[in-house]
């Protein structure tokens, strides 16, 4: 299975990857022979052992080195808090920003710079309060997050669409991305009698919560995490509570047609398999390789106004197309089941 790594657990990283003119950019008319993409991403460290502050420092400098190192695009950030910190950044130079981050705040910035490759928050928050009320059905549900601006706001939007769905939110609770003592908390679900847990902790604290409450003897409840759950280490925790879902606005790669050709390369090449969303990436290179044939310019200006009209081919996901806030058209979350060791799809929607 492809091992899900928690998108908040590592530090920034810079690249730069340059693209020669003469390979994906052939028939350019007027490039240079070498343009400078920049890649934002993780690399190392956890993040946990930095403050949400000094994250976003670190994102603007290496924004500022990008921007510096005279790129006209960038593919990044993960993190949500980094990319819309570094967005203004990019914003500033007309350079074209890329991002996974999911927080709805990324392209409410309004820049036309800020694009995602896949579903935002909201949608995820659709799919957290639509499986929860009429897949999981249950009557009594607490929203629990861990304070970060992906986790708060990710878990009080499913609460509110669960209350405007009739449905009983009992009990909210936020925590910090560290805390791993839950007794209190596995004592309160059980005192409310939740039988839903909505979760945007870290895969390490619900299976502390889990723990907690094997430990007083609750676990006739189903917990239903957003994407930060669906790991490998979560197999820790099947058979403890009466089910573990997740939900992603990263699709597997297996899960579309060239996915098992890409996964297969991509081990090829790197004897190992892709961590989190490379695919998307690998798409994305590919669609700002043809906004750069149809702007046939280098200038970062240029190459923005063009992805914006790109119904771009992508070699995995199939296409790529932003509209006017630079959000995906074709984006959908996916619901996961953990089963039998694995994380099975349940269901996938673009309009929860």
């Amino acid at each position: 299975m492809t091992q899900f790594l928690n998108r908040r657990r590592f530090t920034a990283g810079v690249a730069l990857a340059p693209l020669a003119a003469g390979g994906l950019l052939a028939g350019c008319s007027g490039m240079p022979d070498t343009v400078r993409i920049g890649v934002a991403q993780p690399l190392s460290g956890p993040l946990a052992a930095l403050g949400q502050d000094l994250l976003n420092e670190v994102g603007k400098q290496v924004a500022q080195q990008l921007v510096d190192g005279g790129i006209c695009a960038v593919i990044g950030h993960l993190n949500s808090g980094v990319s819309i910190a570094a967005a203004p950044i990019y914003a500033g130079k007309g350079i074209a920003q890329i991002a996974i981050s999911t927080n709805p705040k990324y392209t409410d910035l309004g820049f036309p710079t800020t694009l995602r490759m896949v579903a935002n928050d909201k949608l995820q928050g659709a799919a957290l309060a639509s499986f929860g009320a009429e897949q999981l059905g249950g009557k009594r549900y607490a929203a629990l997050d861990d304070g970060t601006p992906y986790g708060k706001d990710l878990s009080e939007g499913a609460a509110q669409r669960l209350e405007a769905a009739k449905k009983s939110v009992v009990l909210r609770q936020s925590f910090d991305d560290k805390t791993v003592a839950f007794d209190e908390l596995a004592a309160k679900l059980k005192a409310e009698n939740v039988d839903v847990a909505i979760s945007t902790l870290n895969d390490f604290q619900a299976l502390a919560l889990l723990a907690a409450l094997k430990k007083i003897n609750y676990t006739s409840l189903r917990l239903l995490g957003g994407d930060t759950v669906k790991t490998t280490d979560m197999q820790k925790g099947a058979g403890i509570i009466d089910g573990i879902y997740a939900t992603s606005p990263v699709l597997e790669a297996k899960e579309f047609v060239s996915g098992a050709a890409f996964l297969e390369k991509y081990q090829a090449a790197f004897k190992m398999a892709p961590a989190y969303g490379g695919h998307y990436t690998y798409d994305s290179m590919y669609v700002l390789s043809q906004a750069l044939q149809l702007a046939k310019s280098a200038k970062p200006a240029d190459i923005t106004a063009a992805l914006h009209k790109i119904n771009g081919y992508a070699p995995v996901t199939g296409t790529m197309k932003w509209d006017e806030k630079g959000e995906q058209r074709y984006a959908a979350v996916g619901v996961y089941e953990l089963r039998r060791g694995n994380w099975e799809l349940r269901m996938r929607s673009d309009r929860w």
